[in-house]
């Protein structure tokens, strides 16, 4: 049966033989059979030539470099197994994705480090000391209120876990409200998946500097400087529990023993003080 028709049917409507029947059936399944291998073939050739471009190739120049390779094919092939394969030239959607990434990657602070109460802004950053031939990377969380040290850590590793337990130690010491925003450098360890769902999960938005530009996170930037010349480089440290020591001691003095110019020399203690006392008597 062919159709719901038997074959001596529709060969008798026809006026043709049945072998001449059968052997166009044969035919055509062989014909398909081929022109599924084919495409098959052009998916691996045009997968090829896609990623030796690095992405960048769309299907023109992928059809011209596959005729040049001795493919016979066409461009409308070659759009239309693109379109099946989901292939898409990085060109095309590049300018979109850089604008995305710079959205993300906003400037929100925009160097106004005046904030009118305590857990609002915080910003962070890592600098590095050598000791003993190893370079350690200390990394800190300011509030910008008062300038002071929530939390610091040191490590020998610049990496996405230091800002993590850093700005977790700071975040379950204030269990601050949502809307918190942290600001820092472009750090690969800021910009990683792994700290920016952190941070997203307990609802803090991020602010970046601008590439290049230090003085968008001057205030860290200070109190490294401040650090460094006040305690690092004037004492000769004999292992690395002491200069883990020096570091979690100078954040102490720093905290509520050094006066600061920009809170009408108060200490950072003394100015938190201020606000909660004014709060509690309002």
């Amino acid at each position: 049966m062919a159709g719901g028709q038997s074959v001596r049917v529709i060969c008798e409507a026809l006026d043709i033989p049945r072998g001449t029947f059968y052997n166009h059936i044969f035919r055509n399944k062989r014909d398909e059979s081929s022109y599924e291998k084919r495409r098959e073939e052009l998916h691996g050739h045009i997968r090829k030539v896609f990623d030796d471009s690095n992405q960048i190739f769309g299907a023109a120049k992928i059809a011209a470099v596959l005729r040049e390779q001795g493919k016979n094919t066409t461009l409308e092939t070659v759009c239309q197994l693109m379109r099946e394969m989901g292939l898409t030239s990085v060109r095309k959607g590049a300018k979109k994705q850089y604008e995305d990434e710079s959205r993300k990657m906003r400037n929100i602070v925009k160097r106004n480090f005046q904030v009118d109460r305590p857990n609002a802004v915080r910003v962070s950053d890592v600098t590095f000391f050598r000791f003993n031939d190893l370079y350690y990377c200390v990394c800190i969380i300011m509030d910008l209120y008062a300038r002071k040290i929530i939390s610091h850590r040191v490590g020998t590793n610049n990496s996405t876990q230091l800002v993590k337990s850093t700005f977790r130690e700071a975040y379950e010491a204030r269990k601050p409200e949502k809307g918190l925003i942290i600001h820092s450098d472009q750090g690969s360890n800021y910009r990683s998946c792994t700290f920016r769902a952190f941070l997203a999960e307990r609802g803090v938005t991020q602010s970046f500097s601008n590439p290049g530009s230090p003085y968008d996170n001057s205030v860290a930037e200070s109190f490294f400087s401040s650090m460094k010349s006040e305690e690092l480089y004037r004492y000769k440290y004999h292992s690395e529990k002491e200069l883990r020591e020096g570091v979690a001691r100078y954040i102490q003095f720093y905290n509520s023993e050094r006066p600061h110019k920009s809170l009408s020399y108060m200490t950072p203690n003394q100015k938190e003080q201020e606000y909660w006392t004014a709060m509690e008597n309002s």
